[in-house]
């Protein structure tokens, strides 16, 4: 990560650069998208100074009216996961949505779904993932038909509808599904077993993901996905070094939000 940042930003202090770095990024995405998607762990590896740069960063870009998205993919059953979820959802830099891992099962998701209708935040629950080697497990077939990925699409749907106040006025859970943007013959079927459920479908760009990938993951009216990018747009310095680095990740935001409008037409 440090190795890639702008030469202008170079200095001595990692942590620093980092926050300056994101603090850019933040600026130069926030009037092509309603959402950033902080990855906890580039910030955790840095300890208590890491995190509070999260937390400062969670601050600013609320302040340009983003949503927060903290992909921290959290998982574990009973009073682990409550702690889990008052410490991303309560306090000054509470994130809008959180990550989860589904696959500890419905006992281990119900304490975020308890705290993210208490506080007014969302879910986005691991069902499909972009990278390669979750073939192996989410692919693999059931004896009733379904594969384990549908299996445990079906978990996420019906813990989703399981309280009235799950469901809001959109008609959309607060418990939404993580589909990958690489996994595009599988985001039809899913959509089938999940229709109150928000895509987040990451893969896009850089891990080889295209618009016409992410089509299925909508519904006909255009809704019920947030496609995200990240390498392809926060290091755009990389690829066009003809304008300053802010420029360059601002202009790959744009394109990228072209791209994802294009398939919506």
């Amino acid at each position: 990560m440090i190795e890639r940042l702008p030469d202008a930003l170079q200095g001595s202090d990692p942590v620093e650069r980092i926050e300056r770095w994101c603090e850019g990024v933040i600026d130069a995405v926030a009037e092509h998208t309603p959402a950033v998607k902080p990855q906890l762990a580039c910030f955790e590896r840095y300890g208590s100074r890491g995190y509070a740069v999260y937390e400062r960063l969670v601050i600013r870009a609320r302040s340009l009216g983003l949503l927060v998205i903290a992909d921290g993919k959290r998982g574990d059953i009973g009073l682990s996961s409550a702690h889990y979820a008052a410490g991303f959802f309560e306090g000054d830099a509470a994130a809008d949505a959180l990550t989860v891992n589904a696959y500890l099962g419905a006992d281990g998701l119900e304490p975020f779904t308890v705290a993210a209708e208490n506080t007014g935040a969302g879910l986005f629950a691991l069902v499909r993932t972009s990278n390669p080697g979750g073939d192996a497990l989410q692919g693999l077939p059931l004896s009733d038909g379904r594969t384990v990925g549908q299996a445990v699409a079906q978990i996420v749907a019906e813990l989703g509808a399981a309280e009235p106040g799950y469901i809001g006025e959109s008609g959309y859970s607060l418990l939404g599904a993580v589909v990958g943007a690489t996994k595009p013959q599988d985001a039809a079927a899913l959509r089938e077993i999940m229709p109150q459920q928000l895509f987040l479908v990451p893969g896009f760009g850089a891990q080889g993901g295209g618009a016409e990938d992410v089509k299925a993951c909508f519904k006909p009216d255009g809704t019920g996905a947030i496609i995200t990018a990240s390498r392809s747009v926060i290091y755009a310095h990389q690829r066009d070094t003809s304008v300053e680095w802010q420029s360059a990740v601002g202009h790959a935001a744009a394109e990228f939000n072209q791209q994802v409008a294009s398939i919506l037409k």
